[in-house]
């Protein structure tokens, strides 16, 4: 587990052999020998070895080159493009933290133009000479299109996709537009977007998705026009790590691999989502430095929801009980016009209390500031409220001000080692601070954890007999949406959900490590076995391979146990579809589905975005063919 010790851009560039090769015509028993030799013997792959040595000669050329030389490209993100989200970024302000670390470079040495504000800095990236040629922003580079022909190693694949050079994606008059502004030695260049937009069928239905002309022509600017030592992409999250490829494991053959090439690759992370930061570091070969999220404030009521208030307040001091019957029959009609639900209203008030009290984030980190005044004291006040080990105030407030992302980006542009951490809610994991750090998630052997086990465990049991007491029959099937991020947060409670629902549990070996699944006894668990139709995000897919296994192996081993099936739905249905469509019950018995390898998204929300349907059918085709490929 290479992310838990901390490694950078794990790379695999070799292993064991199963593939015999030799084709000995006549020689049957050398050809065992041979394979049984290469089975034991492990090899390097070529290309993968040239490409790991080909980065770590980068590595060190960064290292070496002074500082007042080196050219650093910093990329920013544009997603959804054309809807002003030019230069944004989970949880933080972007254009204010670009200009803090385009001063803190300047000072440290480097040859930077800083402009005279943020606002200078913001209007030389986004507008500049865009109208001229009439670009989304400022054109810091253009291709010209035989030039791009003649340099584009994997033209083919991109014309088969987007047509001819130069596309249609910010591209004008022959030529490909890079977009950005040049600030001496740093260029600040903005993220070409996917390509599908407007036309998400592309993508639907495409075999070989392949990005456009212009994603392809930024990278390579990047890596050999501009002559980048390292390239810095500021904030959660781009395009890049989503590119097509293997989930892990990069080749040649691999886009993000293919654009990335061999530049050193640094990111700004959100310190809280170490699920998509994963990809990151492995599709892209990122080295993480995590940023702070920002400081957390009670929610409090606002519009409608404050003229709830008052009226239940109004109800609960009134003693007119004609009057209490007129506000409890308004107090119906505004929980209706909000969507709330109104059992009583004592329960509304008590909801009304839930909500003005959640803790939400309140404004955007600025990287390298960490929070002061207020706003620090309400974040260590959220901290100690969530800190079982009872950790002081002065500790807690010492490890947050102990973050230095400035200083952490500085150290890693000069080849020094980014030490690893947790990622995670800083509130309630506090050893996710100091930030600056390369997050990863925890150790994946251990999830579900005993506690994750347990409450979903009870959760499960909760949602039966919410639905029995509603007088509804036994549940025969229950359909869950497994995303990657919650179940990081939670240790795996929803996954605990689904083996509680089918009546399993995990198994474990001897060291505590997750093996598999296996069955609780019908005896030990008091009612039927319900059958569990799982659809799991690809961040999921990607990250808990061992869970997506569990989960399909309970599965199996429910519709394989010899009980009746009043008592087994899984096994009822599995048998019933078998007999319906002729398959092997292990096929009928197939209950995890995700997005075929590499892929990720359902992609109903660009169809919708882009006006690309007519009948809602559409959208659950849409649905299946993204989401229709079974795990076992």
């Amino acid at each position: 587990l290479p992310e838990l010790d901390g490694s950078s851009v794990p790379t695999v560039f070799g292993g064991r052999s199963g593939a015999c090769g030799d084709h000995c015509e006549g020689c049957e028993r050398r050809c065992e020998r041979v394979q049984s030799d290469r089975l034991r013997a492990m090899q390097a792959c070529e290309e993968r070895a040239e490409a790991l040595a080909a980065r770590v000669t980068k590595l060190i050329a960064m290292r070496r080159a002074k500082r007042a030389e080196r050219k650093l490209a910093v990329v920013l993100f544009n997603f959804p493009p054309n809807a002003g989200a030019t230069g944004t970024a989970a949880f933080m302000s972007v254009y204010e933290s670009l200009f803090a670390t385009l001063q803190r470079l300047a000072a440290e040495g480097y040859e930077v133009e800083v402009p005279e504000s943020v606002d200078a800095l913001r209007e030389a990236v986004l507008n500049g000479n865009a109208e001229q040629f009439g670009a989304d922003a400022n054109v810091a580079h253009r291709v010209p299109s035989d030039e791009h022909v003649r340099r584009e190693p994997h033209l083919a694949e991109i014309e088969a996709q987007w047509g001819a050079a130069p596309g249609r994606q910010q591209a004008t008059g022959g030529h490909i537009h890079v977009l950005g502004a040049h600030f001496g030695n740093v260029f600040v260049g903005i993220q070409p977007a996917f390509g599908y937009e407007g036309d998400p069928m592309r993508l639907l239905f495409e075999g070989n998705f392949a990005p456009t002309h212009a994603f392809s022509a930024f990278y390579r600017y990047i890596r050999e026009d501009f002559g980048a030592h390292s390239v810095l992409h500021f904030g959660t999250h781009g395009a890049l790590e989503f590119m097509p490829g293997k989930q892990a494991g990069m080749t040649g053959e691999c886009w993000p691999d293919r654009l990335i090439g061999d530049l050193p690759n640094h990111y700004l992370y959100a310190a809280n989502n170490p699920t998509e930061g994963m990809l990151a570091k492995r599709r892209s070969n990122a080295t993480l430095l995590s940023y702070l999220t920002p400081p957390l404030a009670h929610a409090g009521l606002y519009k409608d929801l404050a003229d709830l208030k008052a009226s239940v307040e109004r109800w609960r001091a009134s003693t007119d009980e004609a009057e209490r019957i007129d506000l409890a029959l308004l107090i119906a009609d505004q929980c209706e016009a909000i969507d709330l639900e109104c059992e009583d209203v004592s329960a509304v008030s008590e909801k009304l209390y839930e909500l003005e009290q959640t803790l939400i984030p309140h404004g955007l980190h600025v990287l390298g500031r960490n929070p002061e005044g207020a706003a620090r004291e309400e974040m260590l006040d959220a901290m100690l409220e969530a800190d079982e080990a009872k950790t002081s105030r002065d500790e807690l407030g010492a490890l947050l001000d102990s973050s230095d992302e400035l200083g952490a980006l500085i150290h890693a542009l000069d080849g020094g080692y980014t030490q690893p951490a947790p990622g995670g809610d800083v509130i309630a994991n506090p050893q996710v601070l100091p930030t600056g750090r390369n997050i990863h998630g925890f150790d994946p052997f251990l999830l579900p954890s005993s506690f994750a086990c347990k409450q979903g465990r009870e959760q499960a049991e909760r949602l039966i007999d919410r639905h029995v007491d509603g007088d509804a029959p036994f549940p025969e099937s229950i359909a869950m949406v497994l995303w990657g991020t919650d179940n990081m947060k939670t240790e795996g409670v929803q996954i605990a959900q689904a083996m509680t629902l089918i009546g399993a549990r995990p198994r474990r070996d001897s060291y505590g490590r997750l093996a598999g699944a296996e069955l609780i006894p019908l005896e030990e668990l008091g009612r039927p076995r319900i059958d569990v139709v799982m659809t799991l995000s690809g961040i999921f897919r990607d990250l808990l391979p061992l869970q997506t296994r569990m989960l399909a192996e309970a599965a199996l081993l429910a519709a394989q146990a010899d009980e009746p099936l009043e008592r087994n739905f899984v096994r009822k249905h599995s048998l019933a579809h078998a007999e319906k469509h002729q398959c092997s019950l292990e096929t009928a018995a197939l209950r995890v589905f995700s997005n075929a390898e590499g892929a990720y998204g359902a992609n109903v929300n660009q169809m919708i975005e882009g006006g690309a349907w007519a009948d809602p059918d559409e959208l659950a085709n849409a649905f299946e063919i993204n989401k229709g490929f079974a795990y076992g």
